[in-house]
């Protein structure tokens, strides 16, 4: 559960405090939203990632952070090391800035521009792995290039779904299931020139993303959790099985696995070689309900206190920054501090007003700031192009988002 420390009333009134005093002392006006990062909570999560990790090197979710700072910072801390990137035009621009030489991307692209400027820079496709699941990635790598002298690296991404009861259970990634199905695409890119295997990913996301000890629903949290005993149990004699067929094909460098919310049940598996984490980082309200571990929140945004429409009633300025995924009330974003303020039913978070009520809400003022938490990790930096780093009691610098960098992917 939750530890009280993060989650109290009297914790979440002082974050207020603290916050809002650092707002006070920075010496130029801040843009709305404020988007804060709290490097003590940010190094104590990173720390109990590694402590979890036992030993097993974690590799950073970029796709959870999207600050080039914030990615740097993580990679600095022992236990971390190499970058999951989301996109291969991010991979690339990590490469050129030198923010990190080991980068694995973890979705196939088909983004033509950035292919050819992989095969055109023999630095930038030593540094980088490209992810694949079916010969069309390899053919659409082959149709941008005159020739095979500069080898593209390559990693297979295996599904690492539940089959349970005639049904597929997790996130539908790859059409790699199978020991045959795997091995018969790796003699592929084996015989193929031009490419190198070097690694295997297999995410279960239905043990790393879903929150398995919810307030108010134990019914369904007790499924989630036999649905994760069973993935765990059957992914590792799969990856085992695979791993061996894969072995008498040749060696690979790495086997990736697992994000913030399975680091333990990933890095127990012989197979796995690493693990990814980046929304452990920050600490989500997606990731509050966690039986195996409770990250502390570290990020946050404020917005300030536009119009008070009734004693009962205080309305921020904009708001509506909601979470992927399944649409429903976990994704919107949380008033968090000061505590004892909620969203209402009718409006929820707007796109440029969001009216608040509760407890709290009648001791605000135009102007005050209200701090939210987003759903999800990474996301709301799209929003930003700059991100506020605390520390103690104040902001010890301002650096910037991709969007900042004035980049989009």
């Amino acid at each position: 559960m939750p530890s009280v420390q993060h989650h109290s009333f009297v914790a979440r009134n002082q974050l207020a405090a603290r916050l809002d005093a650092a707002v006070r002392a920075w010496p130029e006006p801040l843009p709305t939203p404020t988007f804060v990062v709290d490097l003590d909570a940010f190094d104590a999560n990173a720390a109990d990632l590694v402590r979890r990790a036992g030993g097993t090197p974690i590799r950073v979710a970029s796709k959870s952070l999207r600050v080039p700072a914030l990615v740097t910072r993580a990679l600095a801390i022992d236990g971390f090391a190499g970058v999951l990137a989301y996109s291969l035009a991010e991979a690339l621009w990590l490469a050129e800035h030198d923010v990190c030489d080991d980068i694995l991307v973890a979705y196939p692209s088909v983004d033509r521009a950035a292919l050819a400027a992989l095969i055109a820079s023999p630095r930038a496709a030593s540094r980088i792995a490209i992810m694949v699941d079916d010969v069309a990635h390899l053919d659409l790598v082959d149709s941008l290039r005159a020739s095979t002298a500069v080898p593209v690296r390559v990693a297979l991404d295996v599904d690492a779904g539940l089959r349970w009861g005639g049904r597929a259970v997790g996130p539908r990634r790859s059409p790699l299931y199978d020991v045959g199905a795997v091995t018969s695409l790796a003699r592929t890119v084996i015989d193929r020139p031009g490419f190198h295997l070097v690694g295997v990913m297999t995410y279960e996301g239905q043990v790393a993303g879903v929150p398995d000890e919810v307030p108010h629903e134990r019914a369904r949290s007790a499924i989630v959790r036999k649905i994760k005993q069973l993935s765990v149990a059957q992914l590792q004699v799969r990856r085992a099985a695979i791993a061996e067929a894969l072995a008498a094909l040749g060696g690979l460098e790495f086997w990736n696995a697992g994000g913030s919310g399975s680091i333990e049940s990933s890095s127990a598996d012989p197979v796995v070689t690493e693990v990814t984490a980046g929304s452990g980082l920050l600490g989500p309200t997606l990731f509050d309900h966690y039986r195996s571990f409770s990250p502390a929140p570290a990020a946050f945004f404020g917005l300030p206190v536009t119009r008070r429409p009734s004693a009962e009633v205080a309305t921020v300025h904009g708001g509506g920054l909601i979470a992927s995924g399944p649409t429903g009330a976990d994704r919107a974003p949380t008033p968090w501090a000061p505590a004892g303020l909620s969203l209402t039913g009718l409006e929820g978070a707007g796109e440029v007003q969001t009216p608040l009520v509760g407890a709290n809400a009648r001791r605000l003022a135009i102007g005050d700031l209200v701090w939210f938490r987003h759903a999800k990790s990474g996301e709301p930096f799209e929003h930003a192009n700059t991100v506020l780093l605390a520390q103690g009691e104040s902001f010890v610098d301002s650096v910037a988002t991709y969007r900042g960098h004035g980049l989009a992917f």
